[in-house]
């Protein structure tokens, strides 16, 4: 067979194997029921937007607000007086949070809370010594809800509200350093020290209430350690006024610390400390660990100053960097 019929012979057949396999892949088809499952399994397959949450946010840590939720500040908001939760029902116990605070002055107290005789009337929180001037602090975060002036009474006065439910009222005040609707942090400056109002010297008026009932603040502040006794507050209707491991010989040695600087200025040589038999029993002081659990949006600085302590002491306590990185839940040792 010459070259020619050679190509004309395989040409041929190429060209019937291409016609061939053309109509296989023409008519080539699933079987029905193949088909109809794959029909089924189309439809009842869900989007994949359906499938999963695309919304990016829900997946990054953002901090809280710093702000409470906006209902706190709606009871009595604008009524302008200290006490505007007169016909709500205050529950018989609640628990508050009261482990993101602040001293409001470093000053010893002055006058107590309680029943006095002398004007024969509850005295409703306690006074505090400051000087003219001196700076104030909100003992918790929160919102300024009254700056007011009341020329028989507290002289110029705020009342602040917390996330916590307390209000805090601050009187005697020679100058605000805040305004109404103001929110400010627990550590803020919120006023400075003075005399206004009916008052027999510079000293600070300071109140904690629970839905306008004045609770001794002493219940909550140790004053002479300038801390609070714990993390958390019992309020209960029957037990408000009661002062809590506050002892007449510990306010004494607050107080005589105090005011030794003033003394020492009064005076060339240094104050003697009173007689043995005159000077309050000494207790030991409390030695005992005590804990913070963090909580979202803590940082080692506002944890070190709100317990009276340097980043330092505190990064060594817990054996810790200041650039460590601490996590809700968690607990930092304080003392």
């Amino acid at each position: 067979m010459t070259l020619s019929k050679l190509k004309i012979f395989y040409s041929s057949v190429a060209c019937a194997l291409a016609a061939t396999l053309g109509v296989q892949a023409q008519t080539y088809h699933l079987p029905g029921m193949h088909s109809e499952q794959q029909s089924n399994l189309l439809a009842e397959q869900e989007k994949v937007e359906d499938m999963f949450d695309l919304n990016i946010a829900n997946y990054l840590d953002f901090p809280d607000e710093e702000e409470p939720e906006e209902d706190i500040y709606t009871e009595g908001w604008d009524s302008g007086l200290v006490n505007c939760y007169k016909d709500v029902e205050v529950p018989q116990t609640a628990t508050i949070d009261v482990s993101d605070y602040a001293m409001p002055v470093p000053g010893y107290i002055t006058s107590p809370y309680g029943y006095r005789k002398r004007f024969r009337r509850m005295h409703k929180g306690i006074d505090l010594k400051v000087q003219i001037g001196d700076t104030v602090r909100a003992a918790f975060s929160g919102k300024v809800r009254i700056a007011d002036y009341e020329g028989r009474g507290y002289g110029k006065y705020l009342v602040l509200r917390h996330g916590n439910e307390l209000e805090t009222v601050y009187g005697h005040l020679s100058k605000f350093l805040v305004k109404p609707d103001q929110y400010v942090k627990a550590g803020d400056p919120i006023a400075l020290g003075g005399n206004t109002g009916r008052s027999t010297g510079p000293h600070l008026h300071f109140e904690t209430r629970y839905m306008g009932y004045a609770i001794n603040p002493s219940a909550i502040f140790d004053f002479e350690h300038q801390c609070v006794h714990t993390d958390t507050y019992t309020f209960d209707k029957r037990t408000y006024t009661k002062a809590r491991n506050i002892s007449k010989p510990a306010n004494t040695r607050h107080d005589y610390r105090q005011t030794a600087p003033a003394r020492q200025t009064a005076s060339a040589a240094p104050a003697k400390e009173p007689a043995a038999s005159q000077r309050p029993v000494e207790v030991a002081p409390d030695t005992s660990p005590k804990y913070y659990t963090i909580r979202k949006g803590d940082a080692l600085v506002e944890i070190a100053r709100h317990h009276g302590l340097s980043i330092k002491q505190l990064c060594d306590l817990n054996g810790i960097k200041p650039s460590s990185m601490i996590y809700p839940g968690h607990k930092l040792r304080v003392r």
